[in-house]
């Protein structure tokens, strides 16, 4: 999806509202189903730092009538395949634990109920992902100041509980990500630690862009590791002469 296209918090609650009305009309007014928001579009919904999302991630508690309104609704409005989707469910970030966690959003025409994930949860889920070329690193700083800001400051301990509530214990929590928050904590400057992963994780979206050009089909996610610390020692190499 591109950017023009992507999602922003305003689209992101009028495609909401849609499937909601067309879920209704499919399945009656008897069915309720309930959609937990995760990743990007639960930033957009809870947040002002992130502009947008390129796909809506969710869990989604419904009739089978569901899909076939997302389907519907989606071809209506010229909307991509699976533009809101399950497949976060078979990634590292997901627990089962996340509708407890959630947290009530909006109600769609009396009929369908939208949570997102709460604040410290939502750190936990960015923290397992890790990755340096999405917005992973940015929208845990980005939480944080948001938070730090409205005078609700999350504490260190909240986040701790939250990620053992969802993954038992930080061992299988990359290391970027706990360096990140750690780095976080300490300074305190969160609004600075966010622009600096923001443009880091841009350059990186950017410097796998670039292999994926020059090695058509050589783009692994075991690689990708390796890519951008290669790609990080020709910038210090280049900026050096």
């Amino acid at each position: 999806m591109s950017a023009e296209n992507a999602f922003t918090k305003e689209s992101l609650n009028a495609f909401l509202k849609e499937l909601g009305k067309e879920y209704r009309k499919r399945s009656g007014k008897n069915m309720p189903a309930e959609i937990v928001l995760v990743g990007g579009a639960a930033i957009l919904a809870r947040y002002g730092f992130r502009e947008m999302t390129n796909d809506i991630d969710a869990l989604v508690f419904a009739s089978s009538a569901m899909k076939e309104a997302i389907n519907a609704v989606g071809d209506r409005l010229g909307l991509p395949n699976n533009w809101l989707n399950t497949d976060f469910s078979k990634t590292k970030s997901f627990s089962e634990k996340l509708l407890e966690v959630s947290v009530y959003y909006r109600t769609f025409s009396n009929i369908l109920t939208i949570r997102t994930v709460s604040a410290e949860y939502l750190i936990a889920m960015k923290l397992m992902s890790g990755r340096e070329y999405k917005f992973d690193l940015s929208d845990i700083a980005g939480i944080l100041l948001e938070h730090e800001r409205s005078g609700k400051t999350i504490s260190l301990e909240a986040i701790d509980k939250a990620v053992i509530k969802l993954y038992g214990s930080w061992q299988t929590i990359p290391e970027v990500s706990q360096q990140l928050l750690e780095d976080a904590f300490k300074s305190g400057a969160y609004e600075k630690v966010y622009n600096e992963m923001r443009k880091s994780e841009i350059e990186s979206k950017k410097s796998l862009q670039d292999f994926d050009k020059t090695n058509p089909g050589q783009l692994k996610a075991e690689s990708i590791g390796a890519i951008l610390e290669k790609a990080r020692q020709k910038q210090k190499s280049s900026e050096a002469k």
